[in-house]
């Protein structure tokens, strides 16, 4: 099946990286399909390093270059930096208030968030709670905060009218049904996952390339990401457009 890419798509994230590791791919698929992307960046970045000699607010403006770096690689130039503290994020209502004036004011039909209900990825990994505040604050900016016109008024007060998203992804998912090929992007993501050069290395490039072989096996992809889509209204149809933007579930085949 194939399907239109997002006219505007917002990606929220926890940390500088978090966007590269889950949907590196499928951005720069579609902002070469002519798809505007923003990012919202909700934390600081700051608790990036155990160095006890550490430059905090050096880390952070380094986090936010590279950051800013990456994002261009995937076509992305619109990236912004609510500067949150980093490791300590809850899922407050000041919190869900600056996401929904995000959404609201650039009116995306697509958002990207990561999935708050994930605690474990298999015997390996404990989620960040950091994601998961971002992810469970953005969902609920999603719906009901940015559509409903008596939450939070003082939006209404700067010019911010109620607006709703059609699609919601999830990135990293407990469940993902919806799979994209990525093959022709895999090297873009990788360039600008390493643009993270204060957090990580070229040791991960294999890994994250396992992952990725992992999620596009089924469908006969070399490499794919995947996702959990929601259809909160029915605005897209599916259908063939030549841009090279495909999108095909693993399981029962969400509505778009």
């Amino acid at each position: 099946m194939t399907i239109l890419p997002p006219k505007h798509l917002l990606v929220i994230a926890a940390h500088p990286d978090d966007i590269e590791f889950g949907a590196a791919g499928t951005i720069a698929l579609w902002t070469a399909a002519g798809a505007r992307v923003t990012f919202c960046m909700v934390t600081d970045g700051g608790a990036g390093s155990n160095k006890p000699e550490t430059d905090l607010p050096g880390l952070i403006r380094q986090r936010q270059e590279e950051q800013c770096a990456a994002a261009a690689i995937l076509g992305v130039q619109d990236v912004r930096f609510l500067g949150y503290k980093d490791g300590v994020l809850q899922p407050t209502l000041e919190l869900r208030r600056d996401l929904t004036r995000v959404i609201r004011e650039i009116k995306p039909d697509r958002v990207m968030i990561q999935d708050p209900t994930m605690f474990f990825a298999g015997n390996y990994y404990i989620n960040h709670p950091d994601h998961r505040a971002a992810g469970e604050a953005a969902a609920y900016a999603v719906f009901p905060s940015a559509g409903t016109r008596p939450i939070f008024p003082e939006l209404l007060a700067e010019g911010l009218e109620p607006f709703d998203p059609s699609q919601m992804w999830l990135m990293f998912a407990v469940t993902s049904e919806t799979v994209i090929d990525i093959t022709p992007h895999i090297d873009q993501k990788i360039e600008a996952l390493l643009c993270h050069k204060s957090q990580l290395g070229p040791e991960v490039v294999d890994m994250v390339k396992g992952w990725d072989r992992e999620s596009g096996k089924a469908q006969g992809y070399a490499y794919a990401e995947s996702f959990h889509v929601m259809i909160l209204k029915e605005e897209e149809q599916p259908q063939t457009t030549g841009t090279g933007v495909s999108l095909k579930p693993a399981g029962d085949e969400p509505k778009a």
